[in-house]
């Protein structure tokens, strides 16, 4: 049989329902598409088309017969396009959707992704909005916590923990607490989300059931400004806090009592082949995400200060 000159003829006629617009998709003849398609019916021992002067439709094994056929030529485009992307320098804007606070994992690595990918031009979102990927035409988005559309893939890019932390000077002032139950005399800083506004639970076994309101914020940049100026005790990432802890603004709280561990992925929409630009910084944010310099400093041992 000459499997794909007549696989590809009836496929296309069969898509088509007409030889003639067949051929000039394939730069043949009509007649050319027809002697294909016949020489195909006369292997297989069934007729798949019905023709008349007006009209060009399928016969029942000819409808069952091109819903397999389809999905053998898509895998094969496919094939062929991999093969090209194989050997194609990743090109191209790309866009990338990251949290607000993202910026502090992804600057100090951009340098080397533009060094090995020159032609790949980024253009960064930084948010903590709900971003439509899709939608919104966004290449690749960067997100923590669980995926929830199907019609995304997701790739996993590293952990990271939550941190309690203060200032020297608060702690000072109001004392370092020694278990969670003590923050009923603190002073709590909380991240409000920007989507719907809920405040964001913090994960302590033996938490009090209400805490203290010190201050509510939807950026998690200025709650960290505000644990900087002494104003209270915050709950954020580690790499949100390892410069100023690193700096000595902030101290460490309650560390052995904390438990959660957070979870960065990156998202793309779902299809047969990623692109070589998108593939490139997935692979990339995988390789060097999360991975060097990513210790929080340890907690120094602390007196506990006298109130009042």
């Amino acid at each position: 049989m000459d499997s794909f000159s007549g696989l590809e003829s009836f496929v296309r006629a069969a898509d088509q329902l007409s030889f003639a617009k067949a051929g000039r998709q394939l730069g043949i003849s009509a007649s050319a598409v027809g002697k294909n398609v016949a020489r195909l019916e006369q292997q297989l021992g069934v007729r798949l088309f019905n023709r008349t002067t007006r009209h060009t439709r399928l016969t029942q094994e000819g409808a069952l017969f091109h819903e397999r056929c389809r999905r053998i030529l898509d895998e094969l485009d496919d094939a062929r396009a991999m093969m090209q992307d194989a050997v194609a320098a990743p090109r191209g804007r790309l866009r990338v959707s990251l949290p607000t606070i993202g910026y502090r994992f992804l600057l100090p690595i951009l340098p080397d992704f533009k060094a090995r990918y020159p032609e790949i031009e980024l253009d960064l979102d930084f948010n903590d909005r709900l971003v439509d990927v899709i939608a919104e035409g966004v290449d690749v988005a960067i997100r923590s916590g669980d995926l929830v559309d199907s019609q995304l893939v997701a790739r996993r890019l590293g952990p990271f923990q939550f941190v309690l932390v203060a200032s020297p000077a608060y702690l000072e002032r109001h004392g370092v607490p020694q278990v969670p139950a003590d923050l009923i005399q603190h002073a709590c800083l909380r991240y409000k989300f920007v989507t719907g506004g809920k405040v964001e639970e913090w994960d302590l076994p033996g938490l009090p059931a209400q805490l203290p309101p010190g201050l509510l914020c939807n950026n998690m940049e200025a709650m960290l400004g505000a644990a900087v100026a002494g104003l209270g005790v915050a709950y954020m990432p580690d790499f949100l806090a390892r410069d100023s802890l690193c700096r000595g603004e902030l101290q460490r709280v309650l560390a052995t009592h904390l438990v959660r561990q957070g979870q960065f992925s990156a998202l793309w929409p779902s299809s047969r082949q990623l692109s070589p630009k998108v593939r490139a910084f997935v692979d990339f944010a995988g390789e060097r995400m999360f991975k060097e310099g990513d210790e929080v400093p340890p907690t120094p041992v602390t007196r506990q200060a006298t109130r009042g």
